[in-house]
């Protein structure tokens, strides 16, 4: 069985026969919540592809001490993936973000998409931000990534435009589109950017302007999904055709 893994905000200049000190609320879910005991295996992370391996020499309810025993350091995945992701409604944005950091996603980016029915505006914004982000956080511990994901402010058409200039490809998910997505070259590296709209489907005007300045329009298939899973199909789906999943 796999380690479980906690995040640390840095391993930089941990080595193996050191000892880590981890508190706040990460220790206190591991020894009030999870139990944790002295003696017991756990992985560190700093999210930034360095994992250490340790054992845990002590505990108190608010923290904890592991003794490491040896230290990775993993390269970035490539191509790297950002999912540009419309405001769901309801639960459904913690839903899509989580399934997206656990299928490997390199940045998640919130966009106030023109049919969009949640609004993120003061105070809300930087709530529902803190949510993606800590959901975020916990399904990368989850499912153990050395790299966790980047979840970022949320995004403007114009901004989300910029996004789609600086990718190497980009695509739309629209299920109008005459191309399918597994008929779309890949690069071995780079960057891909995957454009997910929100419930009520995406504008012509959103989709013709992210087109002119380089992302291709694709359909996934005949089935139309819910914004919270397209984005994981999708990713998926291109992943296999790279050397991430398909060596």
């Amino acid at each position: 069985m796999t380690l479980p893994q906690h995040l640390v905000p840095s391993l930089e200049s941990v080595r193996a026969g050191d000892e880590v000190l981890v508190d706040g609320d990460e220790a206190h879910h591991a020894v009030v919540v999870r139990r944790l005991r002295v003696g017991e295996g756990l992985q560190l992370a700093d999210g930034w592809g360095r994992v250490a391996t340790a054992e845990v020499s002590a505990t108190t309810k608010r923290s904890f001490t592991a003794r490491v025993t040896d230290v990775t350091d993993h390269a970035e995945p490539r191509p790297r993936v950002t999912v540009v992701q419309a405001l769901p409604k309801g639960e459904r944005g913690e839903l899509a973000v989580e399934v997206l950091t656990e299928i490997g996603v390199a940045r998640i980016v919130p966009w106030a998409a023109a049919r969009s029915v949640a609004v993120w505006k003061g105070e809300r914004a930087a709530k529902s931000l803190a949510k993606w982000q800590a959901t975020a956080r916990e399904a990368a511990k989850q499912s153990r990534r050395a790299w966790h994901p980047q979840v970022v402010p949320l995004a403007t058409t114009d901004e989300v435009a910029a996004l789609v200039g600086e990718a190497d490809v980009a695509i739309v998910l629209h299920e109008d589109a005459a191309e399918p997505l597994g008929a779309l070259a890949l690069p071995d590296d780079g960057e891909l950017l995957v454009v997910v709209g929100p419930e009520g489907g995406l504008t012509d005007d959103e989709v013709a302007r992210l087109v002119d300045v380089g992302a291709v329009s694709v359909r996934l298939g005949t089935e139309v999904l819910r914004t919270s899973t397209a984005g994981v199909a999708a990713v998926a789906a291109l992943l296999v055709r790279t050397p991430r999943w398909g060596d």
